[in-house]
């Protein structure tokens, strides 16, 4: 048995929202309280840890994320406005320096992440034949920054011959069965390579203060083989990384195929994901009531009908676990509820409710389907960080759909006070891992009425997580005697030295609230110190 007394700092913890200090045994929460009685631990512990008015908080869930294609974003080429490409030029020097420096004979793909024309002086992607010329002919393949379209080369249209498929434009646009197919190519990967990128992305996590992650698997994104590898390596808290928790998006048809995927993937949670029923608005794939503002006559693609819905829950209801769906658009929401109330009608809407399937992203939600969300119990997984980068008055949402459509959008607050379960995730590569980001995001919302507190959004993003795995009977997403010791410790310089520990922490008006780092706007991100699963520790940054 292995012990840790932290000491001398701040516990968030509604079980004891005075605590001080807090030791683990044996992976679990063993007692929390005041500095003074924890000096009298000391000695029968193997390790201290002097907080110094550090923060102890639940350690962050990120409900939805790709990891193969994180770590390769995070290996090819960066081409976001943050990494400051700011229009065709600089991507197409991107690709230029790259084919420089490849040796003759090195034909991998040169792989790109992050690209958004919306602020370009061109307002366009780069080309086909300017990829081609840039790339010296190399295969070339540039996702946009949703990673629901991308623009290719020549040689990479050849390689996964996109020219005949749906999805394909002449200008190396490629979307739909055209982008999965260029993906399966770029993003291909040898066996003995994949761990090592597996490991990289989940150790980024772990310096974020995340100790799980929920792996959207799908056939176009990563194999089965590569989830049951994930599952497998990361199972036992030992492993030194955050949990996967894993979906895989394949429909079912009966509950025999659900018991034969379920069956296959040893450990699985979830049936569905990144199983989408729409795409992007970003790349205008969402699929919605009415058209977009910015290309009349375009609404976007529907890739599951209500029948088919209706299959993939029933099958995985009676096979005893849960489905889950990509869906961004109006229109994309209107048919998925009518699947789900279609299953309702079979199973009884009880069965449902209880089986907790839930929806990826959700971001046009209005009255009347936030009412058949709740009858229908369904959970969402939301990532505030669309709000942040695209939301408000100029972003993209109010360039693709108009000002009034995208003031609607991402709706939290009418969520939370509905009481429907809500987690955060990042949807990485799409945006960053960066919780706090989410947390601020979602308190910020660029529409007021739509924020929720800082506490309700920590909340959804650390016990929210495991709720929607259906894994928060084990106490975790809580600091509690008794639950799996999932942490992570934090430090906001900036507010550490001011005068008293009440006006260095924010907390809700509420006496006795758990307390969390200032997210106010101007206010320097919280650093990870340390993160910890089932009282290991995945990242140590403490001196």
């Amino acid at each position: 048995m292995s012990s840790t007394l932290y000491r001398h700092g701040v516990v968030h913890s509604p079980a004891d929202p005075f605590a001080e200090a807090l030791l683990v045994e044996d992976g679990t929460v063993a007692w929390m309280g005041s500095d003074d009685t924890a000096d009298g631990l000391v000695a029968g512990v193997d390790e201290v840890v002097e907080l110094e008015g550090a923060l102890v908080a639940p350690a962050f869930v990120d409900a939805h994320v790709h990891l193969l294609e994180t770590a390769l974003a995070s290996a090819g080429l960066d081409l976001r406005a943050e990494a400051g490409v700011a229009g065709v030029g600089d991507v197409l020097d991107a690709v230029a320096r790259v084919a420089a420096e490849r040796a003759a004979g090195d034909r991998r793909p040169v792989r790109g992440t992050g690209w958004d024309e919306g602020a370009w002086p061109e307002g366009r992607p780069p080309t086909l034949a300017e990829l081609d010329a840039a790339g010296q002919g190399l295969p070339v393949y540039l996702a946009r920054v949703d990673v629901h379209s991308a623009v290719v080369s020549s040689a990479l249209a050849d390689l996964a011959g996109l020219r005949a498929l749906p999805g394909w434009s002449d200008d190396g646009r490629v979307e739909g069965a055209a982008h999965h197919a260029a993906r399966d190519v770029a993003l291909a990967v040898a066996d003995d390579e994949r761990e090592g990128l597996y490991r990289a992305a989940l150790a980024q996590a772990a310096t974020v203060g995340i100790a799980s992650v929920h792996e959207q698997s799908a056939p176009h994104v990563d194999t089965r083989d590569g989830l049951r590898q994930l599952l497998a390596l990361t199972a036992d808290a030992a492993c030194g990384l955050p949990l996967v928790v894993g979906y895989r998006a394949e429909a079912c048809v009966t509950a025999d195929d659900a018991r034969a995927l379920l069956a296959d993937v040893p450990g699985l949670t979830g049936i569905g994901g990144d199983l989408n029923v729409d795409g992007s608005l970003g790349s205008r794939t969402a699929a919605l009531r009415h058209a977009y503002a910015d290309a009349p006559g375009v609404t976007g693609t529907l890739h599951l009908t209500a029948e088919q819905i209706a299959n993939h829950v029933t099958a995985v209801t009676r096979a005893g676990s849960h489905a889950a769906f990509h869906v961004i658009g109006d229109r994309a929401l209107d048919e998925l509820l009518l699947g789900m109330r279609a299953a309702a009608d079979v199973e009884g809407t009880a069965a449902i409710a209880a089986a907790g399937h839930r929806v990826e992203h959700a971001e046009m939600v209005d009255a009347h389907s936030l009412a058949q969300i709740v009858l229908l119990g369904l959970r969402l997984s939301v990532q505030p960080a669309f709000d942040a980068a695209w939301g408000g008055p100029d972003g993209m949402y109010a360039h693709r759909l108009g000002a009034g459509r995208a003031a609607a959008l991402n709706p939290f607050a009418d969520l939370a006070a509905a009481g429907v379960p809500l987690a955060l995730g990042s949807d990485t590569p799409v945006t960053p891992l960066d919780p706090w980001a989410g947390v601020r995001a979602a308190a910020s919302h660029h529409e007021e009425h739509q924020r929720i507190s800082v506490r309700a959004a920590f909340r959804a993003a650390t016990r929210g997580g495991w709720r929607l795995a259906g894994l928060d009977h084990t106490g975790a997403g809580e600091l509690r005697v008794g639950a799996p010791a999932h942490l992570a410790v934090w430090r906001a310089e900036h507010l550490v030295v001011q005068a008293s520990r009440t006006s260095a922490w924010s907390a809700d008006a509420r006496a006795g609230s758990p307390l969390l780092p200032d997210l106010s706007p101007d206010a320097p991100a919280p650093q990870c110190l340390r993160t910890v699963r089932g009282g290991v520790v995945l990242h140590d940054a403490l001196d």
